[in-house]
């Protein structure tokens, strides 16, 4: 079977839930004997006709700008998928999904990701939002399968447009635990005396309330681990804000042994976000046996985590009082062995290649 994958930005080491699912779900798939090629943008991946893993990245050329690149880069990798002849093109995400009637036109089977209602993000303004609210409509009724990475998002799609979705949730890696701390030391971190945020600079995940709640709270570190993809006012705000306090600690963007470190020291893990789709960076936490706090956004609920590890998105307040709530009650150690079950058995990537395996059957069969 040859699958073509748009949507990604690439991978490895360039940040983004999407690109994680994708570097891990098409590793698994390839060690299955499939030929997998992702099209990747060359802003991130400057490689290209290479092989990660198993998948041959080819890199295509696009503009580093927010608003032209994705479909800048999908129609490019659209002609390009056509040339190699996929039994399956998957594309992921509503942006990259405004293609999907030219695919169908050219004679491709298409499998749509829906990774969430991206025109919730507060990043966007009306006329964007309005293409990702016709990308959802067009790759909803125009794919020949939908996936979709959490309940919620499943039941909204079916609602709005009367059709099939196979619900696969995003995976996570078991965890690494480390016992080193060198990392951790080179920023000044001490052992459970941190809670640690992962993500883009963006600001539907919420880092600004994050760093407020911070004004109110002694004798912790917050660290951030992550970085702008483009950088702006917001972005660069942020950043000066969070310098301004000094129990603020901004690493940028990690991968590999020191983000596990940041993971298996800290004394809470906290995903402030005003949307998300289903979030991996807070599995990856949970899989780390942390405790965890979030939103209580959709997407967050989706999760597993207890009722009582939620707070009002936006209330600065209410997130300041269950950080100190929760940084002095560490989780049980049997909620801790619970959550990390749930999180292996569910979100393991073998059943999820497993999953979408039988979904490209499926449309191969039709």
């Amino acid at each position: 079977m040859k699958i073509a994958v748009l949507g990604a930005r690439g991978f490895p080491n360039v940040q983004g839930g999407i690109e994680s699912h994708c570097e891990n779900l098409y590793s698994h798939i390839a060690d299955r004997g499939c030929e997998v090629i992702v099209f990747t943008r060359r802003p991130y991946v400057d490689r290209t006709n290479y092989i990660y893993k198993g998948v041959k990245l080819v890199s295509l050329p696009c503009p580093k700008n927010r608003f032209l690149e994705c479909i800048f880069h999908t129609i490019l990798g659209l002609f390009a998928a056509r040339k190699i002849s996929p039994d399956i093109l998957h594309i992921h995400a509503i942006g990259p999904s405004l293609v999907v009637p030219l695919a169908r036109i050219l004679g491709l089977k298409v499998v749509m990701t829906n990774h969430g209602p991206d025109y919730e993000r507060k990043k966007w303004g009306n006329m964007a939002k309005l293409v990702l609210v016709l990308g959802e409509y067009l790759g909803s009724i125009f794919s020949n399968a939908i996936i979709c990475v959490s309940k919620f998002i499943g039941d909204n799609i079916k609602r709005k447009y009367n059709k099939d979705v196979a619900v696969i949730p995003n995976g996570v890696a078991p965890a690494q635990v480390s016992k080193n701390d060198n990392a951790i030391k080179k920023y000044g971190l001490n052992r459970g005396r941190y809670v640690l945020a992962v993500g883009r600079f963006v600001p539907e995940k919420g880092f600004h309330d994050l760093i407020d709640a911070f004004d109110n709270i002694e004798g912790l570190k917050l660290v951030i681990a992550g970085r702008a993809d483009h950088p702006d006012r917001y972005s660069v705000g942020l950043k000066e804000k969070a310098e301004k306090n000094k129990n603020i600690v901004l690493t940028g963007f990690l991968t590999g042994e020191a983000l596990r470190q940041l993971y298996s020291h800290a004394g809470l893990f906290v995903l402030p976000s005003y949307y998300e789709g289903l979030p991996i960076v807070l599995l990856e936490a949970m899989s780390y046996g942390l405790s965890c706090i979030a939103s209580d956004i959709r997407g967050n609920k989706d999760v597993g985590l207890g009722d009582d590890r939620f707070f009002k998105a936006g209330d600065v307040r209410a997130l300041a009082a269950k950080i100190k709530e929760f940084i002095k009650r560490p989780v049980e150690q049997e909620e801790k062995i619970a959550q990390m079950n749930m999180v292996a058995e569910k979100h393991n990537w073998d059943k999820i290649t497993d999953m979408t395996f039988d979904v490209y059957q499926q449309v191969l069969n039709t």
